[in-house]
């Protein structure tokens, strides 16, 4: 009969916190043995609107350098740092200003004629 103990060990400090933590698992064996379990990465966020960026996985940024290029980014203009929703509103808003100036310095023409 298999025992039934477990000793959390694998680390020096004895606090029970968030990095510290195990769980059993038992081997083929049938002896049960700690294995250490890692807390999960936060997923990358829209740096205008916070919201969730798709395409890139949640990784670690000790992992991501390891990485490829293309899963830690999205082929267009500030892939993955800011959602396509606000990619648009800013080129929308340089697109306004432009036209704005543009109005601008004709209404200046035709007043200058005068």
């Amino acid at each position: 009969m298999p025992d039934n103990r477990w000793t959390r060990d694998g680390s020096r400090h004895s606090y029970n916190t968030k990095t510290h933590s195990y769980r059993p698992v038992r081997t083929p064996g049938g002896k049960l043995v700690s294995q250490r379990i890692y807390k999960k990465a936060s997923q990358p966020k829209c740096g205008d609107c916070k919201v969730i960026l798709p395409g890139i996985k949640a990784r670690k940024m000790s992992e991501l350098h390891r990485t490829k290029k293309r899963e830690r980014t999205v082929s267009r203009c500030y892939g993955g740092a800011v959602c396509h929703s606000c990619v648009k509103s800013r080129i929308v808003r340089a697109f306004l200003l432009e036209e704005q100036k543009a109005v601008k310095k004709v209404l200046a023409e035709r007043a200058g004629k005068k």
